[in-house]
């Protein structure tokens, strides 16, 4: 009997101490992290796989960043070097009567004014009038050799400007403010007789 007894208290000692073991083994393990989604554990491999995808995410996006602004940086530089040229025409697609007229849109392509060296074409819709009625028509003028064209860059881009009497007993102001980023202009026409016309539009070559 006491042998039985002896038999059954190392039996239980024996699995305490196993017990202690794999209690000390499983706290000595680091925790494994997990989704937090799904709550499954992740495996090591899992988790360089991860690591990997956002870090190539992280370089895709940097390198789509650097291509972005390396073309705007080439555009821009191409809009420069068209103003420098005196080689480019402004495509107008809105028109608007300062200083609270209604914004019209513009749809006719052959609508533009045209720059190169000292010459410069106009072929603008113009609203006339200094106080209602006013009347719409159309400024149709080639002029050549014009004399006070003046071209100062800005920190967005180039002012362009110059006068004209457009053969007339009138005298016009026109002043183009080009932003080279985005190519895009603005063009004011003012007269002392009229109001102010603004138009809005885009910067491209010369063909």
């Amino acid at each position: 009997m006491k042998r039985i007894i002896f038999l059954l208290a190392a039996v239980a000692i024996s699995g305490g101490m196993l017990i202690g073991q794999s209690q000390r083994a499983s706290k000595s393990q680091p925790d494994t992290p997990t989704n937090p989604q799904s709550g499954q554990k992740f495996t090591a491999d899992e988790l360089s796989k991860s690591d990997y995808r956002a870090e190539l995410r992280n370089e895709r996006r940097e390198a789509r960043q650097q291509r972005r602004a390396q073309r705007i940086a080439e555009y821009t530089h191409y809009i420069d070097s068209l103003v420098l040229a005196r080689n480019f025409q402004f495509n107008p697609q809105t028109m608007q009567q300062q200083p609270a007229g209604m914004m019209q849109v513009i749809n006719n392509p052959n609508f533009d004014l045209a720059l190169w060296d000292t010459t410069v074409d106009i072929c603008l819709p113009y609203i006339k009038g200094f106080t209602p009625p006013y009347y719409y028509t159309v400024l149709n003028y080639t002029i050549p050799n014009v004399s006070d064209l003046l071209i100062e860059q800005t920190t967005h881009g180039w002012n362009v400007s110059f006068n004209s009497s457009l053969f007339s007993a009138s005298s016009y102001t026109f002043s183009l403010e080009i932003i080279s980023a985005n190519g895009g202009g603005t063009l004011t026409i003012s007269s002392p007789w009229y109001n102010s016309v603004q138009y809005y539009g885009t910067i491209t070559s010369l063909y």
